[in-house]
């Protein structure tokens, strides 16, 4: 990748929304034009056809009149922040520094519907002895407005690896869920000299790709393959978001960048049906305060439309998920499925393998002391 040297330069960054804005938001909210209930539909806790307009008015009215973004704002900011150009787009990233002068670099590589957000409370349990870096995908956060088409996985990648080139980390572990884990993929295949390793958080759900993003093993049962199959249809039932997404950013993207309450449905129902099955609605799995920081964020930086836009990108792109590494790698499995290990290290090539019944789709939110744990367990030793 070449580089422009004028646009190289790390910017400090701090976070502060314009008055204007959260009026505005609040205002928005305040005048949600709702729609009509229908007989029937009044249990808060059934998500069967997306999310329920109780829960969602429960949720939208805590929004208007309970969440305190400048107290999340303040949190947000407590560590480096900086933005910096590559290949004309703008990234967003967190640096947090470790007091440790031997401490290991730490790349955290987020997705769909997450950002540098999902990472806050996972951050502070690894300072101690990890330089943690969490860029925003570009189109996700402050890593906006996109700088035009083109942007997916593999052009992301090279510009992570940048990144940690003008951040002075030469050496580096990476750790990815979601997109982030395409990218996590990505980089040990391409810089494998620089890549320490690679940490993957999985779930159960992952099932659902298998035949389409990833092969199914041969030796299966007829029993394992009709398990596959119900994760499977199921998935497919919750796909309306991938292929709108896939196929149509612009038309899902301005619905996202007019309505607050279109943007807080459209994230809040996969907190729900991508987290522990256990847990009703989606602020029994994550603290609801961050996931309005979560949601706040999109809607401050317009980034529903544009982090829509990287689904395209990646969907139109050609490239396979699967990225073959010599780089020692590993997977922590949330909200497991006894066929995960069967069917995903099948051939024995990940070194080290974690299975959790807790947590789901977003173990850095749902579980940070599990996943900061399995992080220390595989990484500590490795440079």
């Amino acid at each position: 990748m070449t580089t422009n040297t004028a646009d190289s330069a790390l910017v400090p960054f701090r976070i502060d929304v314009p008055q204007a804005d959260l009026d505005d938001l609040h205002d928005r909210l305040a005048r949600t034009r709702w729609p009509l209930p229908v007989p029937g539909r009044d249990d808060r806790t059934d998500f069967s056809r997306g999310i329920p307009l109780p829960y969602l008015r429960e949720l939208a009215e805590y929004w208007r009149d309970g969440f305190d973004w400048r107290a999340q704002e303040v949190a947000l900011n407590t560590h480096e922040q900086v933005t910096t150009v590559v290949d004309g787009q703008t990234f967003h990233v967190v640096h947090a520094r470790s007091a440790n002068p031997d401490a290991t670099p730490l790349l955290l590589c987020h997705g769909w519907p997450g950002s540098f957000v999902e990472y806050q409370r996972l951050v502070p349990l690894l300072t101690d002895a990890f330089h943690v870096v969490v860029p925003s995908l570009p189109g996700f956060g402050y890593s906006t407005p996109l700088s035009g088409t083109g942007w997916e996985i593999a052009r992301t990648t090279e510009a992570y690896a940048e990144i940690m080139t003008r951040l002075g980390h030469e050496r580096f572990a990476v750790h990815g869920t979601d997109i982030g884990a395409g990218t996590t993929g990505r980089l040990a295949a391409l810089y494998p000299q620089r890549v320490i390793g690679t940490h993957v958080g999985s779930d159960g759900r992952s099932l659902g790709m298998v035949g389409d993003q990833f092969p199914l093993p041969d030796g299966l049962t007829d029993d394992e393959v009709a398990q596959i199959e119900a994760v499977r249809a199921a998935d497919a039932s919750e796909h309306g978001y991938f292929e709108m997404q896939n196929h149509r950013p612009d038309t899902i993207g301005a619905a996202l960048t007019d309505s607050p309450v279109g943007q807080l449905a459209w994230i809040a129902e996969k907190f729900q049906t991508w987290t522990n099955p256990a847990r009703r609605t989606p602020d029994e799995s994550v603290d609801r305060d961050q996931l309005l920081t979560n949601v706040s964020l999109y809607w401050f930086t317009r980034s529903g439309a544009s982090s829509a836009q990287f689904y395209y990108e990646a969907s139109h792109s050609g490239l396979d998920w699967l990225a073959a590494s010599e780089v020692p790698s590993a997977w922590s499995v949330f909200d497991t499925h006894p066929l995960m290990a069967k069917v995903f290290n099948a051939w024995g090539a990940i070194d080290s393998w974690t299975e959790h019944a807790e947590g789901g789709h977003f173990p850095a939110m749902e579980e940070p002391e599990l996943l900061a744990a399995d992080l220390r367990a595989f990484f500590s030793g490795r440079s």
